[in-house]
């Protein structure tokens, strides 16, 4: 929640942190169906944008039932669970896999270089064991 004490920022700024907080969630949810396209930090985007841009949106967003628990578990803990690492590091492998198979030789090395980024960043966020 913005602190009432502090200036408000000019509607454009408002409305470009808002648009990219949206982009950014639907980012995520098309992360869901797509094996190389992680969701946890597209939401997380989302919601540092809304949080710039939109309490409203910031608001949805938190109280979501799916998407809410990871900006809640973000905030509180600024840590992964070590579940949802695991996770996201198979989708990745197996999502690499099916580059490989299905993308031409020329750029096949592009999803791999992406999900070997995304997985040592990853690695390197602290984890959280429940």
């Amino acid at each position: 929640m913005p602190d009432p004490s502090l200036p408000r920022s000019p509607l454009w700024q408002r409305l470009l942190w808002a648009a990219a907080g949206a982009v950014m969630l639907v980012t995520g949810i098309v992360g869901v169906f797509v094996p190389l396209l992680p969701t946890t930090p597209f939401v997380l985007v989302a919601a540092f944008c809304f949080a710039r841009g939109s309490t409203r949106c910031e608001r949805w967003l938190l109280t979501h039932p799916r998407l809410g628990p990871i900006v809640h578990d973000w905030r509180a803990h600024h840590a992964v669970p070590w579940r949802a690492k695991q996770l996201a590091w198979a989708m990745m492998a197996l999502g690499c896999a099916w580059a490989a198979v299905a993308l031409p030789l020329r750029v096949v090395w592009a999803p791999w270089l992406l999900c070997a980024a995304t997985a040592v960043w990853l690695w390197r966020l602290p984890t959280r064991r429940a």
